[in-house]
């Protein structure tokens, strides 16, 4: 038998680092945030979007459909903010509420807060509060969040300002 040849050319092939094929990120989660209206739905969605958090603001109060807020996109956590109504009166001075009307929204919103991962009662806070305690809540469960600021979305529901 004759003996073994080595492939030369074998033997002086280097090898390359191969890249892998980068994988497409995950999308972050969604937080939807709920409530009644002037509770501060818009300006909590503004202040998580600024710090990186994917926040939309769900307009169920103003809708028969209970489960308005699962519809649509993936919800990953859900942020309830509740008002009175003289909250309601004092900041939306320009609408008029009624006991009613604000008995109304609690019926529609009841599946929601009874599903909301943080339930806010933003009365007593202010805006830099509620985003405080909102912010405070994401951070202990490590939720994760673009490093950058998030495009703003368009107002929806009563944030939508008549012309």
């Amino acid at each position: 038998m004759p003996p073994k040849r080595k492939n030369k050319a074998r033997d002086n092939v280097t090898l390359e680092a191969i890249e892998a094929p980068s994988l497409p990120a995950r999308p972050l989660p969604i937080i939807k945030v709920v409530g009644i209206s002037g509770s501060g739905k818009s300006t909590l969605v503004r202040g998580l979007r600024a710090v990186g958090y994917d926040a939309r603001p769900v307009s169920q109060e103003h809708s028969n459909v209970p489960t308005l807020w699962q519809h649509f996109e993936r919800t990953g956590y859900l942020i309830y903010l509740y008002t009175t109504i003289e909250a309601q009166r004092q900041r939306r001075q320009e609408v008029t509420w009624t006991k009613e009307a604000h008995l109304e929204e609690m019926r529609r919103l009841a599946h929601a807060r009874e599903h909301a991962d943080l339930r806010i009662d933003t009365d007593q806070l202010s805006p830099e509060g509620v985003l405080g305690v909102a912010l405070s809540y994401l951070r202990s469960r490590r939720v994760r969040h673009a490093g950058e600021e998030l495009a703003s979305l368009p107002a929806t529901g009563s944030a939508i300002k008549p012309s």
